[in-house]
């Protein structure tokens, strides 16, 4: 007969002991051991969380303030006492946009507009480009100021944005204010999509706040689906690749062969969807069980037909947020302004200094430049629509320059902005000379070699993306620029590295499974009983348990 005593014994034997001090670290900021939804400690407060939120669900701003407190705190076990930063730029952003709905006058509304802009872009920039910049003066001007010790808060780029959306609506006069700073709180904390997104519109959030609280079977279905799927997307697959292959090859690639390097750029790719998407997946149901419905963020993006449609696929709430507050804002595709055309004119101009400065010692770097420069401006050229395709390229272009830089700090993600930016333009008009029939889909071989050469270029981008500097990714590219047909080498690397190899695999099997077939898992899965369904979660997190490596690895968009 099972008794507590013996259910104590049995967690001792395979858990420990548990101590003062573990428990005092469960809610103490450890910067080593950060609270992620693929842990066993999210997993139990989240349990406890949920047990209580399950009596306030009736209730509103009770349940409200519950779900800030929790939020704060989920943001404080990963970033510190800079969960204060949040505080302070939700009462600033909050005030303001108060200030602009009262505001009659569209002068003095456009003023607030700018200082909030300013305040919040000043907070992006000096916690995540201050040593980026302080380097380029340096490095232009021979300067020699010290960098600074800054720390970098998990996601701020994604509440800066996701806060910064909320005034730009209320400007546009397409939402009307929270009714009170606790609503606006809970809008801009709210934890499942805190750290990492998606990014919230106010005008898709909001609403539901309103609502009664409505969790009905098919949500818990699809919300434990999403956490199971997410969790063995993160875990099972993103983790290990990364610590055992991809890790190693990008950190050193001159001591790897030309085919490691190339199968460590194939594994990075499936290794930061399966990041991503396995984090947003988690987030949307965790927000589903809550009662909350986060828009999708992917639609198996490495079947994209395009580079257009790559990015209707990949991080579709920063694609979307950037095309309605960046590229709108900026001229879109009616008008050009200033910025539209001075940040392609400077990246040109410094790739062109680049193959100038690089002429010596080799005459490639000039040549890419030239080719990019001269590529550019072919975009537009042949376009029949001259002007109007002039002043769109050069505003797509801007905006995934910008959005490279919103990724991080330094060259490669500039590079890898532009290279995309690029992409799109080509794309353009491509589809101008040959457009695609609207009463007839393509054929089979037409899409499929769509997909592979979409689907290389945007490995080779991420190259770019993943080194850690922009010498490295030229390293790694010229390793596999080196690559020949050796397949007694390659079987070894392949037996060496068999495990890795084999979830890659998986991993782009799942990604390219039919829609059909992924629809008749979830089928499967509706129908079977809600017990088993935790079973089947529990086993999960024991996998997640028995597999991990090295501890728990960060989701990789928590640097952004």
């Amino acid at each position: 007969m099972t008794t507590i005593e013996s259910i104590n014994n049995w967690f001792i034997e395979n858990f420990g002991a548990i101590t003062m001090e573990q428990v005092e670290g469960w809610f103490v900021y450890n910067p080593d051991e950060k609270l992620l939804f693929n842990t066993g400690l999210f997993l139990g407060l989240f349990l406890v969380f949920y047990f209580v939120y399950g009596f306030l669900r009736k209730t509103f701003y009770l349940r409200l303030t519950y779900v800030i407190l929790f939020s704060l705190f989920f943001y404080y076990k990963s970033s510190g006492i800079y969960f204060l930063l949040l505080l302070l730029s939700s009462v600033v952003d909050y005030g303001l946009s108060q200030i602009i709905y009262k505001e009659s006058r569209d002068g003095v509304k456009k003023l607030y507009l700018v200082i909030s802009v300013i305040l919040n872009l000043a907070l992006l920039g000096y916690f995540k480009y201050m040593n980026f910049l302080i380097v380029t003066f340096n490095d232009m001007f021979n300067g020699n100021f010290a960098l600074h010790n800054v720390f970098l808060p998990v996601g701020i780029s994604f509440y800066t944005f996701q806060s910064m959306s909320y005034i730009i609506e209320i400007y546009r006069e397409e939402i009307k204010p929270t009714k009170n700073y606790i609503e606006y709180l809970f809008f801009v904390s709210f934890f499942p999509q805190l750290v990492a997104g998606p990014i919230v519109r106010a005008k898709d959030f909001l609403p539901q706040i309103y609502q009664k609280l409505n969790l009905t079977k098919e949500d818990v279905n699809n919300a434990l689906f999403l956490i199971i799927g997410g969790l063995i997307k993160k875990t099972v697959i993103s983790n290990y690749i990364s610590v055992n292959f991809v890790d190693r090859v990008f950190d050193t690639p001159m001591s790897y062969t030309s085919f490691e390097n190339l199968m460590a750029s194939y594994g990075y790719a499936i290794q930061i969807y399966c990041d991503f998407s396995g984090y947003s997946d988690m987030a949307i149901g965790i927000a589903l069980l809550l009662g909350f419905k986060l828009p999708a963020n992917f639609r198996t993006p490495y079947k994209s037909t395009s580079i257009t449609d790559f990015w209707r696929r990949w991080h579709i709430s920063l694609s979307t947020w950037l095309k309605d507050f960046l590229y709108i804002s900026i001229g879109g595709n009616r008008s050009g302004s200033f910025a539209g055309y001075l940040f392609p004119s400077l990246f040109f101009f410094g790739l062109l200094l680049w193959g100038m400065s690089s002429y010596n010692e080799s005459i490639i770097p000039l040549i890419i430049a030239g080719s990019s420069i001269l590529l550019f401006c072919l975009s537009f050229l042949l376009s029949s629509k001259r002007k109007q395709t002039l002043v769109t390229n050069f505003n797509l272009f801007t905006t995934m320059l910008l959005g490279g830089l919103w990724h991080g700090a330094g060259a490669q993600f500039i590079v890898w902005g532009a290279l995309h930016g690029l992409a799109l333009a080509v794309h353009k008009i491509f589809m101008e000379f040959f457009p695609s029939k609207k009463d007839k889909s393509p054929n089979f071989l037409w899409r499929f070699f769509s997909i592979i050469i979409t689907f290389h270029f945007v490995v080779f981008c991420w190259i770019f993306f993943r080194a850690r500097d922009f010498e490295t990714a030229l390293q790694v590219i010229n390793n596999i620029g080196q690559l020949t047909f050796e397949p007694e080498l390659w079987k070894t690397i392949v037996l060496g590295y068999k495990n890795v190899f084999g979830l890659m695999l998986f991993g782009y099997v799942w990604h390219f499974l039919p829609e059909t077939f992924t629809n008749g898992m979830k089928s499967v899965f509706d129908k079977t009983p809600l017990l088993i369904k935790a079973i089947i979660l529990g086993f999960v997190y024991w996998i997640v348990y028995a597999t991990a490596v090295a501890g728990s690895q960060p989701f990789i968009y928590f640097q952004f």
